[in-house]
């Protein structure tokens, strides 16, 4: 319970800017509400699990280019190496991702991004901030959203159609995915969030290794 207390101090105190944070996350939430959470759940609705699944699997090994160009930049060799297998069975065995082969065969999914890189340089989280649609965030990974966003497909696709579709099925199969998370919100929904984000960007910076508080 202390432990918990002080986890919660702590997050207030990167809080600085509550008060706007909060209308942000008004905002967020309500569009959630009517638009993007009704659509996940009629995506999940018609879409059978195995394809979902495969469409996730699909997207993640997409993401892969952004885990292993972060461990490089890191200087995680192994790590890098592993996302490059990874990267090269799931497209090729895998039918372009849709099957996570590399998962069964061993080589277990990182999980890096330019905010996680920034620290490791350094550089630390900044306040806490609510970003108009895309939630969450520190000014930290604020900046390290525009990078990673260069190393996905989208900003290269020339077929206009083709991009928005790509994006729209991308953001709708992640809020699907959230679903069944979502249940376990409790009490103020802004403060479960805001620390449920830090507590888990601290575990991601320390690649799961927790301090022990006793």
């Amino acid at each position: 319970m202390a432990s918990f207390c002080a986890v919660s101090a702590q997050a207030a105190e990167e809080d600085p800017w509550e008060g706007f944070n909060r209308v942000v996350f008004r905002f967020n939430d309500t569009l959630d509400r009517y638009t993007l959470k009704p659509l996940a759940k009629g995506y999940q609705k018609v879409t059978p699990a195995p394809l979902e699944d495969g469409i996730g699997n699909f997207f993640r090994n997409v993401g892969d280019v952004v885990v292993l160009s972060n461990n490089l930049l890191q200087g995680k060799v192994h790590d890098a190496g592993v996302d490059t297998s990874r990267i090269l069975f799931n497209t090729t065995f895998g039918l372009l991702g849709f099957v996570d082969v590399a998962t069964r065969m061993g080589l277990q999914r990182n999980d890096e991004d330019f905010g996680q890189t920034l620290g490791v340089w350094g550089l630390g989280n900044g306040p806490y901030v609510v970003l108009p649609l895309l939630g969450p965030s520190t000014v930290r990974d604020a900046v390290g959203r525009v990078p990673d966003t260069y190393l996905q497909p989208y900003p290269y696709m020339q077929h206009v159609p083709s991009r928005n579709t790509l994006m729209g099925v991308d953001v709708v199969d992640t809020r699907a995915s959230l679903l069944a998370a979502e249940r376990m919100v409790t009490g103020d929904r802004y403060i479960f969030i805001r620390n449920a984000y830090l507590q888990s960007r601290e575990f991601r910076m320390r690649d799961g290794q927790v301090e022990d508080d006793f």
